[in-house]
């Protein structure tokens, strides 16, 4: 059964939109810690805050089953109404240290009922190609991060409560757009019982753990990236004397990586998942390795090299969300896609924080090579030969 053909464009339109507010808060860092009186020793927290957020979410939506009990277009509608509102609280006037991180940690928290969710619902319409399908899904996730570093490296960046204001209104109506257009998917099997032990089981399929642990590589290596990429921007304005926007070419590096996830989802249709995200974490780790000798170039060769890291740094995400998916029953989709976020995540604020301790300790030009360990770990996951064949066997079944 072939979906309708603006199923999956809507689909990418909401996900765009509701994910704008992930990393709103941090294009506009510096006015938040004014606005508390506390100063800049609150960054880490507001950064931090949204991923432990996304994380709590994440577990509660995988024990609880929610987006295989429920109908996902009204969780992923429910959710980014919630998600509107406690980014839209960042405008509070006088707003103190507690509302600020919990206004943070809600936006996150909620956005657990956006990202996998809106895959759990790709995955509903398509049973075939579904690598092609999550391509451009995590392609619109990615640019929804890039927008508000976009807007903010622009004349409406001059104004932090635009940039909050625009995040809101798109997540909100993103939402009722996805709930009213996209109805259950004819591939979804709804889960009947709450079984608190449906998650963790999951790992104990050599498929499914194998595709985790590749998708925790990469994730070790994603959002330290992103996060720290105007801390390599400055430090390289500072060494060379140049006067790159650190707003405009954080969004273009990061926009540039939702467009490799479409790359890759097309590639999908005739290379397996497997092929794609391997080759995509190699780059991305010879990147890693490399990243001293980019301070060193020239403003060209910096540019160039960051554009691309940018792009191998995402273009294995959906490929790995689509080998997740396929290693898992029907009526388990969503609680597998949102168990694997939830570690993915954590493993995220691990390698974020251990990137702002070592940027005390050595040369900024060296902190990023502790990003290599993912790739790595990544790579060894996807040269188990028991994988690569049940991988081989799954995409001819799937494509």
């Amino acid at each position: 059964m072939r979906p309708k053909p603006y199923i999956l464009p809507v689909i990418i339109i909401a996900q765009f939109a509701c994910t704008s507010p992930w990393f709103a808060g941090n294009t506009i860092i510096d006015d938040l810690a004014l606005k508390t009186g506390i100063g800049n020793e609150i960054v880490g927290y507001i950064i931090s805050s949204v991923q432990l957020g996304f994380i709590t979410g994440t577990l509660f939506f995988a024990l609880f089953i929610i987006a295989d009990r429920f109908s996902p277009s009204k969780v992923f509608m429910v959710c980014a109404l919630i998600t509107a509102a406690f980014n839209f609280s960042l405008l509070m006037e006088n707003i103190s240290k507690w509302p600020l991180l919990i206004a943070r940690f809600g936006t996150g928290f909620f956005l657990a009922g956006i990202y996998p969710v809106g895959m759990k619902i790709a995955a509903d319409y398509y049973k075939h190609g579904l690598g092609k399908a999550l391509g451009f899904l995590v392609g619109a996730l990615v640019l929804g991060t890039a927008f508000p570093y976009l807007i903010n490296g622009t004349s409406w960046g001059d104004s932090p409560e635009m940039v909050i204001k625009t995040t809101s209104v798109f997540t909100a109506i993103g939402g009722v757009f996805l709930f009213v257009l996209v109805p259950n998917g004819p591939y979804r099997k709804s889960s009947k019982k709450l079984n608190f032990a449906a998650g963790p089981k999951l790992f104990r399929s050599n498929n499914f753990k194998k595709a985790a642990f590749g998708y925790f590589g990469h994730m070790w290596e994603l959002y330290a990236f992103w996060t720290y990429t105007p801390f390599a921007i400055k430090t390289f304005n500072d060494l060379s004397d140049t006067n790159i926007s650190i707003p405009l070419f954080t969004g273009t590096v990061i926009a540039l990586g939702g467009i490799s996830c479409a790359i890759g989802g097309l590639a999908s249709q005739r290379y397996e998942s497997k092929k794609i995200a391997l080759i995509a974490l190699f780059i991305s780790g010879v990147c890693c390795l490399f990243s001293p000798f980019l301070f060193t170039a020239s403003p060209y060769f910096f540019i160039i090299g960051w554009c691309v890291w940018g792009m191998a740094v995402t273009a294995d995400s959906p490929q790995f969300s689509n080998l997740v998916a396929n290693a898992v029953s029907p009526e388990l989709k969503g609680t597998g896609l949102t168990i694997v976020n939830s570690i993915g995540f954590a493993l995220s604020i691990v390698s974020i924080q251990l990137l702002s301790f070592l940027s005390e300790s050595i040369p900024p030009t060296y902190i990023f090579l502790i990003l290599a360990l993912g790739p790595i770990f990544g790579l060894w996951q996807l040269g188990q030969k028991r994988f690569i064949f049940n991988t081989f066997r799954n995409d001819e079944s799937t494509t």
